[in-house]
């Protein structure tokens, strides 16, 4: 067990909320309405089990529709499975699970023809063949698009329409999930709720349900500019952490290089200039119009993203300027190829046609969630995770290119199989939780999100990290007695960024997209899973976990 920094003490392990005062009831809970959750509700239905869809904000408003670039997969001829498990792990640093992405790499294709089958849509050739095109990190064209770059739109379209259609899905929308509820055997049996004056009914209930399936997206908002919509708040990982789930690699969030710069001032959601323009041929270059690239990878502005985050921070450093510049000036037909991308920067008033475009890296991607096993299971009986919120071991510590949407709609399949081999018999609810309930204050929001930006962002120090430590725990201590989802989404925030902090404090090397000033290279010893999970204090302990070992998942 390694200790975490102090001060980190005392996170809430159960929110201040009312009793539930209404449930329903089905086979399984899904929390989230992503390409992850959809995709389980569908598996589960073929299974023939009944299902609640719990979505926070509308079915829509989650990060896959945000998703620019592709899906990938190995449809080329030319291309192997072998080929695309070597770019993974490649950007995974030596953390990959190799079978987990031996898992993603086989099943993927197949994955990918079934989401089409359901209805999604993606762009063709004049003979109809699948159009391909090539990302950072992978070594060939084997991302598939639609709308030229509004991929996630088409494909939660797709989705949604799919679910829409079967009457044995319950829809409950506006709804921000709580804390995980038990039944007497101790396994995960529903979840408590907040219903945001709409849908079928007000206030806090419980799904009550045979097992819960996590897919609540990412924590982007733990940081003052991020990518992610402002509905990822680390709701997934904090309930897990909660529950007494153990999570994994947080310390590894992804910067996606270039999001569009819209000031000094911008917060929240800031909008993707996808890596495709440079899969196109667009280049980066400094505030003297030189390109910086080439001399960092050979793959230039190609390489994996953690090495043009880090490029750009360091060009940035070095000329002290706040973005640098991306020429996507030279793409033919650009404005056809990239139509959402163009209408947004024209939007913020640059025409990518002939402007060069200002861009800056931005929180985008969580490689780490809670720690699971090849089919989805966590450390808490009867309860799974998937896509973002979960941690599979198929990203390592960097996420390769439009392997995101491939991880959901692979492991969503896999916990579909899982559902209709092992769910239990329903059993009598468990007593009340007996843990004292805690919330943070929404003042502390804007403090926290400033500290995680300024310390425990794309360039860290322990100095750095310590100070992040002490500030979170301070602001743990503005606390209040009245609950509601400015309050609930704090507590979330704070816990998730707690646990990032003394992850990445503990983690003293280089390593992906996880960057120390005071520790520049990638070190053998540190090639080790960090285990995360709250003691019955709500202290945060971590513990080490050789790569390849599975996380301990006993059901």
């Amino acid at each position: 067990m390694i200790t975490a920094a102090e001060p980190v003490t005392g996170l809430p392990l159960r929110l201040r909320a009312p009793a539930p005062g209404w449930q329903l009831t089905a086979d399984v809970c899904v929390v989230g309405s992503g390409v992850a959750g959809l995709c389980v509700a569908l598996h589960a239905r073929a299974a023939g089990l009944s299902v609640a869809v719990v979505t926070k904000v509308e079915v829509d408003d989650g990060s896959t529709r945000w998703a620019q670039g592709g899906i990938a997969a190995v449809l080329d001829p030319a291309d192997t499975p072998a080929a695309h498990a070597r770019d993974t792990e490649v950007a995974g640093v030596g953390l990959c699970d190799p079978d987990a992405v031996q898992a993603l790499v086989t099943e993927g294709p197949e994955r990918l023809h079934e989401l089409i089958s359901w209805g999604a849509a993606f762009d063709r050739g004049p003979t109809g063949r699948l159009l391909l095109t090539r990302e950072g990190g992978h070594s060939t064209d084997r991302i598939v698009h639609a709308g030229g770059d509004a991929t996630g739109a088409e494909v939660q379209r797709a989705l949604r329409d799919a679910v829409a259609a079967d009457p044995g899905v319950t829809l409950v929308e506006h709804a921000m999930v709580l804390d995980l509820l038990r039944d007497a055997d101790g396994r995960a049996a529903g979840v408590t709720l907040h219903v945001l004056g709409e849908g079928s009914a007000d206030g806090v209930g419980a799904v009550r349900s045979r097992a819960v399936v996590l897919a609540t997206g990412g924590m982007g908002q733990v940081y003052a500019a991020t990518t992610n919509p402002g509905v990822s708040t680390g709701d997934g990982v904090a309930l897990g952490l909660r529950a007494g789930a153990v999570a994994t690699d947080l310390e590894f969030v992804q910067f996606h290089p270039t999001a569009l710069y819209l000031g000094p001032d911008a917060r929240g959601q800031q909008p993707l200039v996808s890596e495709a323009l440079r899969g196109e041929g667009a280049v980066l270059r400094d505030d003297a119009g030189e390109r910086f690239m080439t001399a960092v990878h050979p793959l230039a502005e190609l390489a994996p993203r953690d090495v043009v985050a880090k490029a750009i921070t360091r060009v940035q450093l070095r000329d002290g300027v706040d973005h640098v510049w991306l020429d996507a000036r030279g793409i033919p037909g650009l404005a056809e190829r990239f139509p959402t991308i163009v209408a947004r920067c024209r939007g913020a008033g640059i025409d990518p046609v002939t402007d060069l475009v200002p861009v800056t890296p931005a929180a985008h991607y969580a490689s780490g969630g809670l720690a699971t096993d090849l089919t989805g299971r966590t450390t808490v009986p009867g309860l799974y995770a998937c896509g973002e919120v979960a941690c599979t071991g198929v990203h390592g510590a960097n996420r390769l290119a439009s392997n995101s949407l491939l991880e959901g709609l692979v492991f969503a399949g896999r916990i579909g199989e899982a559902l209709a081999r092992e769910l239990p018999v329903p059993a009598p609810a468990g007593p009340d939780d007996p843990r004292p309930a805690g919330l943070v204050d929404v003042a502390a929001r804007a403090p926290l999100t400033t500290a995680m930006s300024a310390r425990v962002g794309a360039l860290r120090s322990g100095p750095g990290l310590a100070e992040a430590a002490g500030q979170l725990a301070a602001l743990g201590e503005w606390t209040t007695a009245v609950p509601g989802v400015p309050g609930w989404e704090t507590t979330d925030l704070l816990t998730v960024a707690t646990a990032i902090t003394a992850a990445a404090a503990a983690r003293q090397e280089t390593r992906g997209c996880h960057w120390r000033e005071d520790h520049p290279e990638a070190v053998e010893e540190w090639r080790v899973h960090l285990d995360v999970r709250l003691d019955d204090d709500g202290r945060v302990g971590l513990t080490r976990r050789p790569v390849g070992t599975p996380v301990a998942v006993a059901w």
